[in-house]
């Protein structure tokens, strides 16, 4: 922004309260509603009447290029279909507040401390402004809405519910002060103009009464030519709430103006695309994933129009879908690319069941699926043959393995979507996630719980072996799928490698872990593992070779269990489950231990 986008100057408070009340200052539809419990309108209010400073209120020109739909400031009531030549970017609290306070003319709707919903008047205690000791805010009294103060019982306290009561009791009410002289009026006729009522009113007046009238607030008025990115930076900077305005419901108000509601679109069209059970996997994708998915489709097109059209590589527009690529996006690309994004992420959904990928708990990156949902819609059926699918599961099991998705990933999304299509496609070699991943053999043993996505990307690799349940015999992602007490256990149980002296570092790995049910995992116990095999042999009522077939789906030697050999077992898991990592990836892995044994021979 340059330093002729804004401009900042102070605007009396009566013209701002006009104009929120005739529509010419409104709130774009990204703004959250008024929230302000009744003691934050108290303090606002003392202050102003002491002429002390609230702080600043921020406005967008209307009329420019952006549009955004629109709404009145809570309790105001514009003609129907007026355009307003102001947006509040911030300050709505405030403006809101002192609007229902003071203008409106009616009870304001607010809440408790408790933030219950409640609906009341807000009085100046005439005689606590004046008498020089009374804390300001202690002078200003929130009333409910028939002006009665009532005990828990019921029974009246307090009464202001007529102005002649009111003017016994020397209690202003503040939606006069902006225009007192009626009810100054009326309390000086109750007093049969007194004349050290009159000197009392003319003091309260002067005090605080007039101190409304004259209040200035600064402005800071940004131009209608302001960038939608930076509308959005800006609301961020400024925004005290302490919540992010997201994307989604920026473009949800940038769409609203031309009629569509993107809000809707996704609860209605997107996410009930999702709603069977195969789709499972894809419940925790939120809005922005998919907006991103959108984006790389949108400026990938934009790329290629500009080859296309013969423009020279470094004017090209870049495919991205960072924040800044995501404001960009248009409706017409929104409305275009959308439904190919959503087949995208069913595509995506499939593919995963197919790399036996069934549960979010086990989805190595969530993230992943947003440059997978893009190159499955934009490979189309060119992503559907053997060929192309084989690369497809090795470009994901580089990107699971090489732990690249985690953190900032956007710039990676942007080189995987034509990396991973162009490849497909045969126009283009290896992508860069897949010559970027690496696989230490030490970082198996570092894997011990499921926050890694190699811990959960082991686990799938486990299921896709054929891992059986020990017990049963069944496969486990049948078990796991109608029986969610699958989970990972150890093989050498904690308790017996405990007893035995080995290295926690080592039994605590993933090397001795598998998928196992909840109640193969109870027979096991403890117990060492030349125990447990006969008890489950018994269990399952079949042979000791049998149960030994289960294990080995397992890519585990139950020769070494039984025999409780430990080191051997561990020794020959690691390197059979660095094998599978190397045949998924396409990366050889050499395995350190192996090769300083050799050494050392």
């Amino acid at each position: 922004m340059t330093d002729e986008a804004f401009s900042i100057d102070k605007r009396p408070l009566r013209d701002l309260l006009r104009q929120v009340e005739d529509g010419r200052a409104q709130l774009p539809e990204f703004q959250r509603g008024w929230v302000w419990p009744h003691p934050n309108i108290t303090a606002l209010l003392a202050s102003v009447s002491q002429g002390f400073p609230v702080g600043t209120v921020m406005t967008l020109q209307s009329g420019g290029d952006v549009r955004f739909k629109h709404r009145p400031i809570e309790g105001a009531t514009p003609p129907p279909g007026t355009e307003p030549e102001t947006l509040v970017l911030d300050g709505q609290q405030r403006l809101t507040s002192l609007f229902q306070s003071i203008r409106l003319g009616r009870p304001v709707e607010t809440q408790d401390v408790r933030k219950q919903r409640v609906s009341g008047w807000f009085y100046a205690d005439m005689r606590a402004v004046l008498d020089g000791q009374t804390d300001r805010e202690d002078a200003i009294r929130f009333l409910p809405k028939d002006r009665i103060v009532r005990n828990f019982r019921g029974e009246v306290l307090e009464d202001y519910s007529t102005p002649e009561k009111e003017y016994g009791a020397d209690l202003f009410p503040l939606r006069y002060v902006m225009n007192p002289r009626d009810w100054e009026s009326g309390y000086q006729d109750f007093w049969d103009f007194d004349k050290e009522k009159l000197r009392f009113w003319r003091d309260f007046d002067e005090e605080f009464v007039r101190r409304f009238d004259r209040y200035q607030m600064p402005v800071i008025s940004l131009g209608k030519n302001t960038a939608r990115q930076a509308v959005c930076q800006v609301f961020e900077n400024v925004n005290t709430g302490g919540v992010s305005l997201t994307v989604f419901e920026l473009l949800t108000a940038t769409f609203a103006a031309d009629e569509f509601d993107l809000r809707r679109h996704w609860k209605e069209e997107v996410k009930a695309a999702w709603e069977a059970p195969e789709y499972r996997i894809l419940k925790d994708v939120s809005n922005t994933d998919f907006l991103q998915s959108v984006t790389l489709l949108a400026t990938a097109a934009r790329h290629e129009e500009a080859v296309a059209d013969g423009v020279p590589e470094e004017r090209r527009p870049r495919i991205g879908c960072k924040r800044k690529d995501m404001l960009e996006l248009s409706l017409d690309e929104y409305v275009r690319f959308a439904p190919l994004v959503v087949q995208g992420f069913k595509g995506a959904a499939k593919f995963l069941r197919q790399q036996y990928v069934f549960d979010t708990r086990f989805l190595p990156y969530g993230t992943q699926l947003i440059p997978l949902a893009a190159i499955l819609a934009q490979a189309g059926q060119d992503a559907q043959s053997a060929g192309a699918q084989s690369k497809l599961a090795r470009w994901y099991w580089c990107g699971v393995f090489g732990e690249l998705y985690g953190g900032s990933t956007e710039t990676r999304f942007s080189h995987d979507l034509p990396d991973v299509v162009g490849w497909i496609r045969g126009t283009s070699g290896e992508p860069r996630t897949v010559e970027a991943a690496q696989f230490a053999p030490g970082r198996l043993l570092t894997l011990r719980t499921r926050n890694s996505a190699a811990y959960k990307g082991i686990y799938a690799l486990l299921l896709k072996a054929g891992a059986m349940d020990w017990r049963t015999g069944e496969k486990a992602e049948i078990t796991g799928y109608f029986d969610e007490s699958i989970d990972i256990h150890h093989i050498f149980p904690k308790a017996w490698c405990h007893a035995e002296r080995q290295d926690p570092d080592l039994y605590n790995s993933i090397v001795n872990k598998t998928p196992l049910t909840a109640r193969t995992n109870r027979i096991i116990g403890g117990n060492a593992p030349s125990d447990y095999l006969v008890k489950l042999a018994r269990s399952a009522e079949t042979t000791a070779e049998q149960v030994q077939s289960h294990i080995r789906s397992h890519l585990a030697a139950p020769e070494h269990m039984a025999t409780d050999d430990f080191p051997a077992f561990f020794a020959a898991r690691k390197a059979a489950l660095l094998a599978r990592v190397a045949a998924e990836t396409g990366k050889s892995i050499a395995d350190d231990a192996v090769e300083h044994a050799d050494a050392a021979g």
